[in-house]
């Protein structure tokens, strides 16, 4: 599809936020006829509808008509909006099509993409990967799920390498056509169960990604992920060129001969050609051996695109991670204070949790997104000393494991991170990590993690 195809078409944007507003711009200056619908109301959509006031474009508030999806000639839709409504059902059979934001702006480029997938380490992984080529003197652009859409770099018409993909398994629903260079997938555990019917219905989602896979798709996955695992046994997967990276010294052997990466001790030692080279991770700033995870995906991805050895191995040691990611905030009364406000799930708090040994004051809660979160109850147990629960599902993650710790459920998010203040004692460790979205609350993780630093800041 060319850019001179858009020219006079007729196409709806379901979601305005940010998604919907760089869609928008990109169809109205290559001459497509949009009209976006959104249930929200003019007072919750002030902030996006500023952004599009100049654009000659319809507008349908609070609530979605039918008839204003027929007649259409491409419906798209911004990840925050399931796929699954049966109003989509409806448009689609009466022959108007109906995909996603990220599916549907790949058909405008030629650029490699580097899709990085999972359930958490991402942005991590991504950004790692977007650091490494950029200091290897190469033009990578980033976005997706962090960052800009990629409606944004089309509308900016700016010429990149790569593009390095961050995707959510909201912007893997509509993949039909879209054929990566690269999949990077760092793991895979339980999210978004408010969105998806089950577990499956969510790895489906995840799964789309490999629909094209062919022998010219490099794929990147964690051994240590038994998940991960059962997926590359897929015939689709198995079409492509596999590549492992693993902390288990065990594979050591395995990997290096059919090409990956492993970590031994305080170096990663990586194949993809007939030497094996070796970066160390002795300087590294992050936090968690599942960092170690997410720096062996990048090094892989950023090697196999022309990243240079002393380019990787410098971004490694300098790179400081990325901020609401397990971010040192600040030591004050003698107990330090960590933001880990992107986790947003179970398995991240987890993750968050073994970089502690004991005396940790945790702060969770957010919105109810269905999610089990007994998975955590031993390690309450064993590390947390007080857990303060806040949010829409607080009383939730109160029933399920507020016997293995001292519990406060708590009104407001401010009171609650007084509350942990209050109950910290020298040598312990406030660790936001909600294991929830932010979205009853907040606008953002950003902004949830923004309020908890700014907070913090105010203690004396």
């Amino acid at each position: 599809m060319e850019l001179s195809d858009l020219k006079d078409k007729e196409i709806l944007i379901v979601g305005l936020a940010k998604t919907g507003v760089s869609l928008a711009h990109f169809l109205v200056k290559n001459g497509a006829k949009v009209t976006i619908s959104d249930h929200k109301s003019e007072a919750e959509l002030a902030r996006y509808l500023e952004q599009v006031k100049d654009l000659p474009l319809q507008l349908e508030l609070e609530g979605h008509a039918p008839k204003s999806f027929l007649n259409k000639h491409h419906v798209i839709l911004s990840p925050g909006v399931p796929s699954h409504l049966k109003l989509f059902e409806y448009v689609k059979a009466q022959g108007v099509e109906v995909t996603g934001e990220f599916e549907f702006c790949t058909r405008f480029t030629k650029t490699p993409l580097l899709v990085v997938t999972g359930t958490n380490g991402k942005t991590t992984t991504a950004d790692l990967i977007y650091r490494a080529l950029k200091e290897s003197g190469k033009r990578p652009w980033a976005g997706g799920n962090f960052g800009e859409p990629l409606s944004r770099y089309l509308y900016e018409e700016e010429k990149a390498d790569f593009l390095v993909i961050e995707a959510s398994s909201f912007m893997l629903e509509h993949i039909n056509n879209t054929t990566p260079k690269n999949i990077v997938f760092t793991n895979l555990a339980e999210d978004h169960l408010d969105r998806y019917r089950s577990m499956e219905e969510y790895v489906n989602a995840k799964r789309r990604i490999f629909k094209n896979v062919s022998a010219q798709t490099t794929i990147i996955l964690n051994a240590d992920d038994r998940a991960i695992l059962e997926l590359a046994r897929d015939p689709g997967v198995q079409k492509g060129c596999l590549r492992y990276f693993s902390r288990k010294k065990s594979l050591e052997s395995q990997i290096m001969k059919i090409g990956g990466a492993i970590l031994i001790g305080n170096q990663i030692r990586m194949r993809i050609g007939p030497e094996i080279e070796y970066y160390s991770i002795e300087n590294n700033k992050l936090k968690g051996g599942h960092s170690h995870e997410n720096i062996m995906a990048a090094i892989l991805t950023a090697r196999m695109n022309g990243a240079d050895w002393e380019s990787i191995q410098k971004v490694i040691s300098s790179y400081t991670g990325r901020t609401h990611r397990l971010s040192y905030v600040r030591r004050v009364g003698g107990v330090n204070f960590y933001n880990d406000s992107k986790a947003t799930n179970v398995h991240s708090v987890m993750r968050a949790l073994d970089n502690f040994e004991d005396n940790v004051i945790l702060i969770m809660g957010g919105k109810d997104t269905s999610l089990n979160y007994k998975p955590l109850a031993e390690r309450i147990q064993r590390k947390v000393k007080n857990l303060i629960l806040v949010g829409e599902a607080k009383e939730k993650i109160n029933r399920q494991i507020g016997d293995y710790s001292e519990t406060f459920v708590i009104g407001t998010f401010e009171e609650a991170i007084l509350v942990a203040y209050q109950k910290s004692r020298i040598g312990d460790t406030v660790l936001l990590s909600p294991g929830c979205p932010s979205f009853d609350t907040f606008n953002s993780y950003e902004e949830r993690g923004e309020l908890f630093e700014n907070l913090v800041n105010q203690f004396h």
